[in-house]
C-alpha cells in the first residue's frame, strides 16, 4: 500500500514546519518551496529521524524540474519519491523505483481530458488532484485511470479532509499543521 496507508501527507515549506513535523510520528512528508542549496541538509535531517521524503520537483528553487533534475534528486539525495506535473519525471521515478506522484490541476473539462490522456501514458503510482474542492471528479478519475488519488490545495478544515476521503481520495496533501494528524 502506497505511503503505508498514511492518509495525510504534510507539505513542508519552511524550517518551522520541519521542526513541527519532527515532533510527530508521521512518516512521509513532502518538501516544497525550498532552495536546491538547502534540501540536501534537510533531507539528511529527515532521514536521520527515519522519515520518508518526497520532493515536489516543480517547487524547488534552483532545480530544473525535468528528468535530469529528477535523476539528481534520486541519485544524490536518496529521496523516496517525487511529485511533478511532468510525465517525463514520473517515468524516471518508475525506472529508478521511487514513488512518482503526478500532480494535475483541474480547471475545466479540457484540462480533465488532457490530464487523463497524459496519465494513461505515464502511469504514476498515484495522483494529486488540485484543487481539493473538486471532490465530485475523484471517482470519475479513479475509474478512468485505476490509480490512487490524493487531493490537495485549498484544504482548510477537517470537514474538507473528510469530504475528500468520502469522495474516494486515499489521502490529502496539506500544509496546515493542524490537519496533519487524523482526527
Amino acid at each position: 500500500m502506497i505511503f503505508e496507508g498514511q492518509q495525510r501527507l504534510p507539505a513542508l515549506s519552511n524550517f518551522s514546519m520541519i521542526k513541527l513535523f519532527l515532533k510527530t510520528d508521521i512518516k512521509y512528508c513532502i518538501l516544497v518551496d525550498f532552495q536546491l542549496a538547502e534540501i540536501g541538509d534537510i533531507i539528511q535531517e529527515l532521514k536521520n529521524h527515519n522519515r520518508k521524503v518526497l520532493v515536489h520537483i516543480d517547487m524547488i528553487k534552483g532545480l530544473t524540474a525535468d528528468e535530469y533534475g529528477a535523476i539528481h534528486l534520486i541519485q544524490n539525495y536518496r529521496i523516496d519519491g517525487i511529485i511533478s506535473i511532468k510525465p517525463k519525471v514520473i517515468e524516471v521515478c518508475k525506472k529508478r523505483k521511487v514513488i512518482g506522484m503526478q500532480r494535475i490541476f483541474l480547471k475545466d473539462s479540457i484540462s480533465l481530458k488532457r490530464s487523463i490522456e497524459v496519465i494513461k501514458k505515464s502511469q504514476p503510482d498515484c495522483l494529486e488532484i488540485l484543487p481539493a474542492v473538486s471532490t465530485d471528479i475523484i471517482k470519475y478519475i479513479k475509474d478512468a485511470l485505476q490509480c490512487e488519488v490524493f487531493s490537495g490545495g485549498l484544504i482548510s478544515s477537517e470537514e474538507q479532509v473528510q469530504d475528500c476521503i468520502k469522495a474516494g481520495a486515499i489521502g490529502i496533501t496539506v500544509s496546515n499543521p493542524d490537519l496533519w494528524k487524523q482526527q
